[in-house]
């Protein structure tokens, strides 16, 4: 233990940038939440369980699964986008965590987010996973966010990840994905999402007491606002905005480290 408390005081100036980034999630009917620790209940959230449907990157069976939901024009997704490649490079190699990427468009702030996620989609058709997750990250490194990408750039980013070009534009015109991405957004709100980045930390082992407690502790050592984090099950943590690497690399080593 004496070694996850060391770990418990982050630089405040890494912490301090980080959470300014994390209190700039878009929420909608957002309700206020007292200060200074999170909630712990019971309730496991209703979200589609993840499967070989979804994509993946790090070994599916691995201890930690961290479910995202996010929205390509969100400035602040883009950002949480090189964190999430940080933390797989950090622990995915050695199968200790995985990243599941679903989509979340905020449509009242950014209009060309679907037809991105449909693009992905048709990656993902054409290329398989890697087809996904390298136009996913064509779009995250090139949008200057907020509906600053040009769509006519989408079928020269999959002729770059090497994918037929024509074929991509006969999938991206059909609308064939565009249901898959509602349901993704609808499985978004069943999970708790009201904005973008949203994670759900998922576990194979349940929180030991020692752990939990050891995470409520660092919660409240650094002030934060119930609806940043939130133990909603033994097995399952809420990550709410663009949290920044080293506070996520905490809880992680304070899981792996049980």
């Amino acid at each position: 233990m004496n070694e996850q408390k060391n770990n418990l005081y982050i630089p405040a100036a890494i912490l301090l940038a980080g959470f300014v980034i994390a209190g700039a999630v878009y929420f909608t009917n957002k309700t206020d939440s007292p200060s200074g620790g999170q909630v712990t209940t019971e309730t496991k959230l209703p979200f589609k369980e993840v499967s070989e449907s979804d994509h993946i990157l790090g070994n599916p069976n691995a201890p930690i699964v961290i479910l995202e939901y996010s929205d390509t024009e969100c400035p602040f997704c883009k950002v949480y986008h090189t964190t999430m490649h940080s933390i797989i490079d950090s622990y995915g190699k050695d199968g200790k965590v995985a990243w599941v990427y679903r989509h979340f468009p905020l449509d009242s702030l950014h209009s060309k987010t679907r037809k991105e996620a449909e693009a992905t989609e048709c990656a993902n058709e054409l290329g398989g996973n890697k087809g996904f997750w390298s136009m996913i990250d064509k779009i995250y490194t090139n949008t200057p966010s907020n509906d600053g990408l040009d769509a006519k750039l989408l079928p020269t980013y999959a002729k770059e990840i090497g994918l037929d070009q024509t074929k991509f534009n006969e999938c991206l015109s059909s609308g064939k994905y565009a249901a898959s991405v509602e349901a993704q957004y609808q499985d978004g709100i069943k999970a708790g999402a009201q904005g973008t980045p949203y994670n759900v930390m998922l576990l194979k082992t349940a929180l030991s007491t020692t752990t939990e407690s050891y995470i409520n502790s660092f919660i409240t050592q650094n002030r934060l606002s119930n609806n940043v984090v939130i133990i909603s099950d033994k097995k399952e943590i809420i990550l709410n905005g663009a949290l920044p690497f080293d506070f996520i690399k905490t809880i992680i080593e304070a899981i792996i480290k049980k």
